[in-house]
């Protein structure tokens, strides 16, 4: 059977039948539902996730402890410490929502190699280590979300070393506050960036927390930051890091 034809002055318009309209809404709804979300799979992972809430500064796993599960940071930031056997700690990592962290217990990690604790109030998914990996096994779109966050964040780490390596402590607490506030990233950055203390900004950076306390007032000065109860990053702080 032709779809009815409907003159319109010279022209013949052809109009889909209503068939052919019921189908095209259909394909488009089907479509709509293939459309994979991380956050709406995990609520679908069963009695082995639950959400855990942390106030701000609770420990949410010490380095240690067995690694038998992986979390996914749902609201808010953590750092990520290590402890040396002499009692030194050293921040390795901030992370913001939408990271996974604690995943070495998928690589055979029998205890934490680092701890773990909320910088501010935070929400996290804790998933059990078994259900993680039938998790990856069973969803492809998972895996394949996962698999690029872990290269994304191993190049982030990489990026830390030469970062560390090569460039002074200035630049290096230029990059650390630009990172806080999300300007590697898409789409307008966050330029206030939760309270944090010189003593972690020093940590992170790998210098003294008098020499981190003298760059932030030159930073302040130059009008690279401005501190008013919290502080606020502004673009111009690029021109450290870009600066040769």
């Amino acid at each position: 059977m032709c779809p009815p034809r409907e003159s319109k002055g010279s022209e013949e318009v052809i109009r889909p039948t209503r068939k052919a309209r019921r189908s095209e809404t259909s394909q488009k709804a089907s479509k709509k539902e293939r459309i994979f979300t991380l956050d709406t799979f995990l609520a679908t992972i069963g009695e082995g996730g639950k959400a855990v809430v942390f106030p701000k500064k609770k420990a949410i796993f010490l380095q240690g402890v067995p690694a038998d599960a992986v979390f996914y940071l749902e609201t808010g930031k953590i750092k990520l410490t290590v402890l040396s056997k002499t009692g030194q700690e050293a921040t390795i990592g901030i992370l913001n929502e939408g990271s996974f962290f604690g995943e070495g217990s998928l690589a055979g990690q029998a205890l934490r190699m680092c701890s773990a604790t909320a910088l501010t109030d935070c929400t996290a998914m804790r998933i059990e280590k078994e259900i993680m990996m039938q998790a990856l096994h069973r969803k492809q779109e998972f895996s394949d979300q996962f698999v690029a966050y872990l290269l994304a964040r191993n190049i982030r780490y990489e990026e830390d070393l030469v970062d560390q390596l090569f460039n002074s402590s200035e630049k290096r607490l230029a990059r650390v506050l630009l990172l806080l506030a999300h300007f590697d990233k898409e789409g307008v950055p966050e330029t206030v960036v939760p309270k944090i203390s010189q003593e972690t900004l020093a940590e992170m950076v790998g210098t003294t927390r008098s020499r981190t306390s003298f760059f932030m007032n030159r930073f302040g000065d130059l009008g690279f930051i401005e501190y008013n109860g919290e502080l606020k990053v502004n673009s111009s702080l690029l021109n450290v890091v870009l600066h040769d």
